[in-house]
């Protein structure tokens, strides 16, 4: 059985859907939730029916139907906002409304593609239409060496850096066995990606000499063939296994912001209105990292946006969460109203995606400002096992160690963020939150070093300039300090000696006083 409709073929006999004849990929339960409501167009099909259907009647929650509805609609080039072709009827359920024709028996026939010497009885490649969210080919990196024996390590290091993207939620990850064809055959960039559908390929050499071992990985974006990032690498093989761990780790903090940054510049060429939830999300981003006040209020707008579009969607509804706890922080919103908005979009980004790190990042973030300090870093912890690469999780991680006293633990993370993520965005927080640490620890002269630098990054990082502000009273740098302090008023102009004793959730009085106590010989009231 077919079911034809706009443009598009579900067969279900092959459990296929296509879209003007290309391939369009659909999870199982997806595609089983389009069979149903397809099957049933002539009535609204109930919230219970689908549960019962779908999902055996295990209960489930309102926001995982809400997202699989939104990915069938995805899939057949549907929108929450339009409707066009699956209807949510208000406290009903949902109905397929598009104009389907039913045929049995053969598939439809398809244009065979001109046969040319060489290629006779192959099937053309077919491109594969965009999926809702970045896609990534690791092919299998090159083994230089000459040594065929050497092949394990060079398909481990590809192997590694597969799991490792893998965790992390935002972007599709092709699996090895579709990357690793590629093997040993020399394809254009632009070929790889129409085959596979992805955006972006990894791919990189290893060359060992002795105990020296030589490793070269690049980005490059498939659509232009241009190399995003590239770094090389030299170890010694004392250690194959811990080489290895080292390399992934350190290629995969490099790339995320890489293209986090490629998604960005591609969104911004869209315009508004063509612009879908994801892309709202890669605006956003880029606005959130330069951490300043009018940059968070425009995230958060293109984020409310993003939601609107699909309610659902867990990477807007954490990326809001965090908007606003960092607002918070920097003393831009009122702690108790950014506080409650920022914990219910935390807890729906996690009902979205329980496994995605962000969710859990941006939740570990609300339970530091509630004082819920054990809960905060029970979160912060989850995040990093879900994504051991994780930077601003890591980083962030190191600001609630420190307002728990922990401040050569919290240290500690901050500089493993910026070790595995030099060239984050985020790299000007990770230099604040070492800065407080030493400032926790007293260790001033490194404290005012630290952020010095956060703010030769960010020169608008409130945080940074407070740590500066009582690191140089602590010093008895008065002059210094008092001009630190004219800065500090113009990038925070509420800060007061009343709202950093109540808007940090400082968790011991001790550390709290001394806060304060370096404020106060700047000459802040």
């Amino acid at each position: 059985m077919q079911f034809h409709f706009s443009n598009h073929v579900l067969d279900v006999d092959l459990r296929e859907l296509t879209r003007g004849g290309e391939s369009v990929a659909v999870e199982p339960q997806v595609f089983d939730l389009l069979i149903h409501l397809i099957e049933n167009r002539d009535h609204v099909v109930t919230k219970d029916d689908l549960i019962e259907t779908i999902w055996d009647g295990r209960i489930v929650s309102e926001s995982t139907l809400t997202s699989r509805i939104n990915a069938a609609r995805r899939a057949v080039g549907d929108s929450g906002k339009d409707q066009a072709v699956i209807r949510t009827i208000a406290r009903k359920g949902f109905r397929f409304v598009g104009d389907v024709q039913p045929l049995r028996g053969g598939g439809l026939a398809r244009v065979d593609a001109p046969s040319s010497p060489g290629f006779a009885g192959e099937l053309p490649h077919q491109q594969l239409p965009a999926l809702d969210r970045t896609a990534i080919a690791v092919l299998p990196f090159a083994n230089l060496s000459g040594e065929p024996e050497q092949e394990y390590f060079s398909e481990g290091i590809s192997e590694d850096i597969i799991t490792a993207l893998s965790k992390l939620r935002w972007f599709y990850v092709i699996a090895r066995n579709s990357s690793f064809s590629y093997k040993g055959k020399s394809v254009h960039h632009k070929q790889i990606g129409e085959e596979l559908g992805v955006g972006y390929v990894v791919e990189g050499s290893v060359r060992k000499d002795g105990d020296h071992v030589r490793i070269n990985a690049q980005l490059v974006d498939v659509a232009s063939g241009s190399q995003l990032w590239a770094e090389r690498y030299d170890r010694n093989l004392a250690d194959v296994f811990a080489v290895q761990d080292d390399i992934t780790q350190a290629v995969v903090a490099a790339i995320e912001p890489q293209l986090y940054a490629a998604e960005d510049f591609r969104a911004r060429r869209k315009t508004p209105d063509n612009m879908d939830a994801w892309d709202l999300v890669m605006r956003a981003l880029s606005h959130y990292w330069r951490v300043t006040r009018q940059d968070n209020l425009v995230a958060q707008a293109l984020l409310e946006k993003a939601i609107s579009v699909d309610p659902g969607y867990g990477q807007a509804l954490s990326l809001l969460a965090a908007c606003h706890t960092f607002s918070a922080h920097m003393g831009w919103e009122e702690m108790s109203k950014a506080v409650p908005v920022a914990e219910r979009a935390a807890l729906a980004a996690i009902r979205a995606d329980s496994e995605d790190a962000w969710a859990h990042y941006a939740l570990a973030s609300v339970y530091l400002f509630q004082g819920r300090f054990d809960d905060c870093i029970a979160e912060f912890e989850l995040a990093l096992r879900l994504n051991p690469n994780f930077s601003p999780a890591r980083g962030i991680y190191g600001v609630a160690l420190s307002y728990r006293g922990r401040w050569e633990e919290g240290d500690r993370a901050a500089r493993e963020a910026l070790k595995f993520s030099p060239r984050d965005p985020f790299a000007a927080i990770y230099c604040g939150v070492a800065a407080y640490c030493q400032y926790i620890g007293k260790n001033y002269a490194e404290a005012i070093r630290l952020s010095r630098e956060a703010l030769r990054q960010r020169s608008d990082f409130v945080g940074a300039h407070r740590v500066l502000t009582a690191s140089l009273g602590m010093a008895g740098s008065t002059d210094a300090a008092k001009a630190a302090l004219q800065e500090l008023r113009r990038a925070q102009p509420n800060i007061s000696l009343a709202w950093l004793a109540s808007g940090l959730p400082f968790e011991h009085e001790a550390d709290k006083a001394h806060y304060l106590e370096g404020f106060r010989r700047a000459g802040l009231q």
